[in-house]
């Protein structure tokens, strides 16, 4: 079955090379350069992942994925041209799927794509027997992480993340295998994403977060 791309974008010439990837690559795409627009067609149950600029003329991006987010929960990827860091950091905490930067690949943009709509799948590949790893518990059935009885709330990916490396406790894994088999990206696939998660997971977990770093590696879990 062909998926439905709402690209909000108005710079026409980035939404025309999208759009025409998009389609390349099976997709079926729905073009809008305003907030007011996309609103009505996210009225569309048909609609499976929005690309989402975050510099509109109507209105802030940002604003606008609160919005999305509290009416449907839908994949959302952010595209803008703010490479800062804490641009990144805050698109990826208010919880959107993927965060791109202009300039992109558009090849690398419809890997995303696809890997971010595969990420369904994922919770049900984990397992769904609870894991603690000392003061740390988390439930795949609920999607539910508590520290010391009390829940903390965190995002689809870092969630995920956190229950991949909990179900293969002391196995160290690189960027580029996280990368694969949590976000569905293809390999050479260049991005700093492991990182940021990793570092949000450290913050809202507190000293118990039992991810490690394995200098010159990568990452692992600790259970105990």
């Amino acid at each position: 079955m062909r998926r439905t791309v709402l690209v909000v974008e108005d710079e026409t010439a980035i939404a025309d090379v999208v759009e025409m990837y998009l389609e390349q690559a099976g997709f079926r795409v729905r073009l809008v350069s305003s907030a007011a627009e996309s609103r009505r067609q996210l009225e569309d149950p048909s609609i499976d992942l929005v690309l989402l600029d975050l510099m509109l003329p109507d209105s802030d991006g940002v604003e606008l994925f609160r919005e999305i987010r509290s009416r449907r929960s839908i994949p959302v990827i952010m595209v803008t041209a703010r490479d800062a860091e804490a641009d990144r950091v805050l698109g990826l905490e208010l919880g959107a799927d993927d965060y791109v930067t202009k300039p992109f690949s558009p090849r690398e943009l419809v890997a995303r794509v696809r890997a971010v709509l595969r990420r369904g799948e994922f919770s049900e590949r984990e397992g769904s027997s609870p894991v603690t790893a000392g003061d740390v518990r988390l439930d795949p059935r609920s999607r539910q992480v508590t520290v010391s009885g009390r829940e903390v709330e965190l995002t689809r990916m870092e969630f995920d993340l956190l229950a991949y490396l909990l179900a293969r406790p002391g196995r160290v894994f690189n960027r580029t295998h996280l990368l694969e088999a949590v976000w569905g990206y293809p390999n050479g696939v260049d991005s700093r994403t492991v990182d940021v998660h990793v570092a949000q997971l450290r913050r809202k977990l507190g000293d118990v977060c039992p991810v490690r770093t394995v200098r010159g590696v990568g990452y692992k879990a600790e259970l105990g």
